[in-house]
């Protein structure tokens, strides 16, 4: 097991503080999701499953619906707690994407889902090839919000200037340690189309406040965002609904663990 990385301070801040609307705005994960992580990913009965990155467990509801023994590492106490509040049989440690606190061909399947950004880095990589089997599996997701619809790209407009050098998914700059090396085959990706269903308060302020690097911001600072979200009401007669369907695509990215050399 290889030393840890400090965790980035707006997932520290920002998710340590956040947990409430972390746990209430998230979105929760297509059903479809499900036979892609059964068939494609073998997150399935009998397999063992590692979560990497749960947060408060959004996905690891799922990954424990298919009958795979799943444990979850989470380096943040806070959304850790809250995962092991909810999901009392999934097993929860301490520890990070590079320092994964179990021994050496331990996993069937190692997936992230809204994490794998946080520590695209080579030491991630090279902890994730340990604890794998051979012919292990890598499962990445994300939900990605729609940027087509109008307000949701207003959305991005007001919280983009915040985000610093915190990463990002829409960068790209986590394939880069896929790049060169031999560890993990090809990325192959899936599309699902999604939508989080809710009140404008759940779906559009909860979730953006969720944000690291909007959670990690003073809280003078965090109502000046919250202020203009709720007055894009005033310019798309769509959120002022009573109900909203905020539109996202789930893309699910496979990788199979290689040899040793």
């Amino acid at each position: 097991m290889t030393s840890t990385r400090p965790i980035h301070d707006a997932a520290q801040r920002g998710y340590t503080s956040a947990s409430d609307s972390y746990q209430r705005g998230r979105p929760e994960y297509p059903e479809a999701l499900a036979e892609w992580l059964d068939a494609t990913l073998g997150a399935r009965e009998g397999a063992r499953v590692v979560d990497l990155g749960p947060g408060t467990g959004k996905f690891t509801k799922l990954l424990a619906r298919t009958g795979a023994a799943v444990t979850a590492v989470e380096p943040v106490d806070a959304m850790r707690a809250r995962l092991a509040e909810s999901l009392p049989d999934v097993r929860a440690l301490g520890g990070t994407a590079e320092a994964i606190p179990l021994e050496d061909g331990a996993a069937d399947v190692v997936v992230c889902a809204q994490s794998f950004h946080w520590f695209a880095n080579a030491q991630a990589l090279r902890e994730m090839h340990r604890v794998l089997r051979p012919g292990g599996r890598l499962g990445l997701v994300w939900n990605v919000r729609d940027e087509s619809r109008d307000w949701v790209a207003a959305i991005t407009e007001i919280i983009t200037p915040y985000e610093g050098d915190a990463p990002r998914f829409y960068k790209g700059t986590w394939k880069q340690p896929f790049e060169g090396q031999s560890l993990f085959g090809p990325l192959q990706r899936t599309v699902l189309p999604h939508s989080h269903v809710g009140t404008f308060d759940q779906v559009v302020i909860d979730r953006i406040l969720s944000v690291s690097f909007i959670a990690s911001l003073p809280e003078p600072e965090q109502h000046v965002v919250a202020q203009r979200l709720r007055a894009l009401r005033d310019r798309f007669a769509e959120l002022r609904a009573p109900t909203i369907a905020f539109p996202y695509a789930t893309e699910a990215w496979l990788s199979e663990r290689l040899p040793s050399a």
